[in-house]
């Protein structure tokens, strides 16, 4: 029993010296037989122990030391075993995988988050050029966008709003300044999107895509000088109003199967006969298109003569084409759920472009897929998540101010226990979105481009955003559902869908994007595993497949050894705690749900191999699970870099409770669904994940963080801090803020008129009712014109829009 014991330990104290200085099998073969010579020499273990222990180390021997003999009796066969269940990659996922960099998602994907680091980047700062064209551009531009008059009246941004962007550079916000662009950082970049979203729906993307995915980005990485030097700058100044064009009727999320084309050919440019490509193409859903003067377009290119090599097809490639370029057809318009925004599709039969309008020129063709994988990694994590986070701040600011304002049953409606519980999701929610947000512009202000991170961030953002903007309209109730110029939310309730499908829809981005992409991209093996296994030399990739294969047993070993030895922390946190237990608290449970993660991964990809791309729901938990521990991350993070501001700290309870209740709840719904019961019911002791241990926001929680939403209080000013303010009660938004200012002066006095027993009667106005309330005493004049203009201010934040027949009717015979 003690020589078990000794050699148990002995045999711990190895594995843990050999995983965690990751020793050569030589050196550890020699340190095992210097242990066991001692163990003996010195009487420590029985001969029958070390006889035994000898054994086992003669039999390891062989297989450690002599490598050309164990790859071919042992790598060999496994290579062969790994081929039928590791699919060799495709040049479209390869593109896929290669595109953009991985970050703080690879330590939460491999179960080593470093916290210390992460809380120890600074917080972003705009510029003092930057704050000034928030604060004046940005704020005229958005005086200048009336959302109605956009969406219902002319379905197009008024002619001074195009003036004014086009003068003040809002098309080149990516461009560097030599070019005579503003060249923004990602975080303005991002502030710019958000005020505007705030505003109106139609002018924020209007100016998101000539800032995103599209020419200027695809130029200013892959142009030649001579293609930036001429559009570049006229790109800047609004000149040339860009689209990109990747759509086909035929592939739409399967973008990489565009059936559009372009043969090379010779062909008349400007009286010559010059080398070039004949285009035909069909392309649909292209936001600016029907405006635009500058179409960058992505189709397949064909070399059936010959004329740049032996290889006929030579992959997706991008080029800019004039629009007014003969055989193009474009300026239809499409309608998209009421949005104003630019939008339609286009077509070109046999239309001839010189090489030189390819982007990067004639050695880019091919290229394209590669450009664009690359490009939209940092264009998805700016404009999307802005826009959402822009919404469900508007969304919060109003309906926190209607809470307070309407009143039911003698009291605000935000004061009843089902009203509350909703604004404090929207609460919370927004508080995690702005975290994420603001995490992924830091990551691109840093100079990384995140594919997988805004992959996520996309995903789960605009997700929330529905989520937020849904429980604003139920708390508005019919407030919320009759458009017109007094409606702040309707429009952005129609607009949801748009952003939940452009920029790969959410279902697939979910299922098969985020953890098929971060297997690949965060996990320390696999991909050389993929590499090796498919290898044409099959002798090099027998010596890879083993390298990886030993790192890879390691890392599984770690893992399995962290999630039982490190602690866990509690299940649920008080909300009276101390703000840094509380941290240390959140920062344990995230590692360890992080430790978990890794574990359950690894033994999902070992049962599972290349087959998890069918696994579709598996994925997409896997997914869910690694969001929530990076936008809980995202939190934290923001906890610290906003100075941990006690005030926050309910917020900061809300987002980190759910987030680690999805968390759990993702990885055990992977358990529950395992497609082996007996890995299932193992993994699930190990991790514990058979226990409930971390629960959702609490009822006393969602009280704490609706009254935050009801209370004009620095917090709720941090909260909703992006968007734009108007503070004129002509303003559909400025008038609920400010019947709330005036509420919360008369609340106390109609507590007053109630303890006095002073009752409106039914038939009287509420003119006469104060007089009453003066004249017996109860209220002073100055407190009854208090209430007389909260009283006002509240029956005209509350009014809803009304329109004569012969309006409606024309509306609808206009719709139709």
């Amino acid at each position: 029993m003690l020589d078990s014991l000794i050699w148990g330990i002995t045999g711990l104290i190895l594995t843990w010296l050999w995983l965690r200085f990751r020793l050569s099998a030589r050196f550890g073969l020699g340190l095992i037989a210097i242990v066991l010579i001692l163990f003996t020499w010195f009487g420590i273990s029985q001969p029958l122990w070390s006889a035994m222990i000898g054994c086992l180390w003669m039999a390891a021997a062989p297989w450690l030391l002599f490598p050309k003999w164990r790859r071919k009796v042992l790598i060999k066969p496994i290579m062969r075993a790994l081929k039928s269940r590791l699919p060799r990659i495709s040049p479209t996922e390869r593109a896929a995988i290669d595109a953009g960099t991985t970050g703080w998602e690879t330590e939460l994907f491999q179960g080593r988050p470093n916290f210390t680091a992460l809380f120890g980047n600074s917080a972003p700062t705009l510029t003092a050029k930057e704050q000034a064209f928030l604060n004046g551009p940005v704020e005229t531009l958005c005086e200048l966008l009336d959302d109605w008059e956009i969406t219902q009246e002319l379905n197009r941004l008024p002619d001074a709003a195009w003036q004014y962007m086009r003068q003040q550079g809002f098309f080149g916000m990516i461009i560097p300044e030599r070019y005579g662009g503003l060249e923004l950082s990602a975080l303005a970049h991002s502030n710019v999107v958000m005020k505007l979203a705030s505003r109106s729906v139609s002018g924020a993307v209007t100016v998101m895509v000539p800032n995103s995915l599209g020419p200027a980005e695809l130029l200013l990485h892959y142009g030649t000088e001579a293609q930036k030097d001429y559009y570049l700058p006229r790109l800047a100044r609004g000149d040339e109003i860009p689209c990109f064009a990747l759509t086909n009727p035929q592939a739409g999320s399967d973008a990489s199967s565009i059936p559009d084309y372009g043969v090379v050919c010779f062909g008349d440019y400007g009286g010559k006969q010059v080398l070039g490509l004949k285009l035909n193409w069909e392309k649909r859903y292209i936001t600016l298109g029907p405006v635009a003067t500058l179409l960058g377009l992505a189709f397949k290119v064909y070399d059936p003569d010959h004329l740049l090599g032996a290889q006929q097809s030579l992959g997706i490639t991008c080029a800019l084409i004039p629009t007014d370029t003969p055989g193009i057809e474009i300026g239809a318009r499409h309608y998209p759920l009421n949005a104003a925004f630019q939008n339609g599709p286009n077509r070109g039969r046999d239309v001839f472009i010189p090489m030189d309008w390819v982007i990067g020129g004639q050695r880019r063709i091919g290229q394209g897929w590669p450009m664009l994988m690359e490009t939209l990694a940092a264009g998805r994590g700016i404009s999307l998540p802005a826009l959402s986070t822009a919404g469900s701040q508007l969304a919060v600011l109003s309906t926190g101010a209607y809470a307070r304002i309407r009143r039911q049953f003698h009291k605000p409606i935000g004061q009843f226990e089902g009203v509350a519980e909703v604004l404090a999701r929207m609460g919370g929610l927004t508080y995690l979105m702005d975290a994420g947000r603001l995490m992924l512009v830091t990551a691109l202000d840093r100079g990384e481009r995140p594919a997988l991170a805004s992959a996520m961030v996309k995903y789960q953002l605009t997700e929330m955003m529905r989520q937020v903007v849904n429980d604003a309209m139920d708390v508005h109730g019919g407030r919320g559902i009759c458009l017109g110029p007094a409606n702040y939310l309707g429009r952005v309730y129609q607009s949801l869908p748009i952003s939940i499908t452009v920029e790969g829809a959410n279902i697939l981005t979910r299922s098969l994007m985020i953890f098929g992409q971060g297997a690949m991209r965060c996990h320390p093996w696999l991909l050389q595993e993929i590499e090796a296994v498919h290898d044409a030399d099959v002798a090099g990739g027998l010596q890879r497949l083993e390298t990886a294969l030993a790192g890879h047993i390691g890392f599984s070993l770690r893992s399995l050894v962290r999630v039982r030895l490190f602690p866990k922390g509690r299940a649920r946190l008080p909300l009276n705690s101390n703000s840094t237990a509380s941290i240390a608290h959140y920062r344990k449970a995230l590692g360890h749900l992080s430790r978990v993660f890794a574990l359950l991964a690894e033994c999902t990809l070992l049962k599972l191999g290349g087959s998890i791309k069918r696994r579709e729901s598996i994925s997409g938990r896997f997914a869910d699970a690694l969001a929530f521990l990076y936008l809980g991350s995202a939190a934290l993070q923001r906890y610290h870099a906003e100075g941990r501001q006690e005030a926050d700290l309910p917020l900061l309870h809300w987002s980190l409770t759910y987030s680690l209740s999805r968390i759990e709840v993702a990885l055990s719904a992977i358990l529950q669904n395992f497609p082996s019961t007996a890995w299932a019911w193992g993994l699930s002791r190990v991790t514990r994940l058979h226990k409930r241990r971390y629960l959702p926001p609490s009822d006393a929680l969602n009280q704490e963080v609706a009254a935050i939403l009801m209370t004009p209080s620095p917090v709720r000013e941090r909260l909703v801090s992006g968007i734009y303010r108007a503070k004129r009660t002509d303003d559909p938004v400025g008038r609920v803020e400010y019947a709330l200012q005036l509420s919360l002066q008369a609340e106390p006095l109609l507590a007053q008129l109630k303890q006095a027993g002073l009752h409106r009667r039914y038939d009287e106005p509420h003119s006469e009712f104060l007089r009453r309330a003066v004249s017996a005493g109860i209220l002073e004049n100055a407190q009854a014109e208090i209430l007389a203009a909260a009283e006002a201010a509240v029956r005209f934040a509350e009014r809803v829009d009304a329109f004569a027949p012969d309006k409606v009717r024309k509306t609808r015979r206009w719709a139709a």
